[in-house]
């Protein structure tokens, strides 16, 4: 076994994992996959293996499956059920959308400056499927798409803050979320005229690579929805 290589993996893939390559919760390729496409033996993988998992970046599961896990969960609890009755509460959602609002923007300029090419592709499709979005589906399937999309861009933008940070605050806070969706639906009897208009405006700059432009139309749509419910 070669100490140094092993060494040397490590390195390599706690880089992918801090430059947002590897994401929270998704599983590691095999061991025999990397012992191949790497041209090391599977002891030398085995031992780095070994120590990701002793140093807490990822977890075995049930079947033998290895996942990378999410960083920040451990800092990031709430009392079970308290989920549903924040989320009722309208100042609450209010404070989300706060949140929101900078989370978004930054995940928007940092998706418009380092997301692969094949990470726009798959952005530009789930946004065709939203242009594509059923009048009779629920609020909840709206809400699901909806975080979909923003999720995909929290993913690409290769930030593990970002990343980390918005897989457990839309986890967490969805019903929230979903509360806002629901009264702003409740009081319009549909989306506001200007999601559908700024949907597209953070889809363009993000394809275009306009990371200012990205940042600037994702933190003014979840201000919009603030907006249209502060004076409630």
């Amino acid at each position: 076994m070669n100490h140094n290589l092993s060494e040397t993996l490590l390195l390599q893939l706690k880089e992918s994992l801090y430059n947002g390559e590897l994401l929270p919760g998704g599983e590691l390729e095999s061991q025999r996959r990397m012992s191949e496409s790497r041209g090391i033996s599977r002891s030398t993988v085995r031992e780095a293996v070994g120590q990701l998992e002793a140093e807490g970046y990822i977890e075995v599961n049930q079947g033998g499956k290895t996942r990378v896990k999410n960083l920040l969960e451990p800092y990031f609890e709430m009392p079970v059920g308290e989920g549903k009755a924040l989320g009722d509460n309208p100042e609450f959602q209010r404070q989300v959308l706060d949140v929101r609002a900078i989370l978004e923007g930054e995940a928007a300029f940092y998706a418009a400056t380092r997301a692969s090419d094949d990470q726009l592709k798959a952005l530009d499709a789930e946004y065709q499927k939203m242009q594509q979005r059923g009048q009779r589906e629920t609020t909840l399937a709206k809400a699901k798409e909806d975080l979909r999309f923003h999720m995909m861009i929290a993913e690409s933008s290769h930030h593990l803050l970002i990343i980390s940070f918005s897989q457990l605050f839309y986890t967490r806070f969805f019903n929230a979320i979903y509360g806002v969706l629901t009264r702003t639906l409740k009081k319009y009897g549909r989306y506001p005229d200007g999601i559908r208009s700024q949907h597209s405006a953070i889809h363009q700059a993000i394809m275009a690579r306009n990371a200012d432009a990205a940042r600037t139309a994702a933190t003014e749509h979840i201000l919009y929805t603030r907006r249209h419910l502060e004076n409630e």
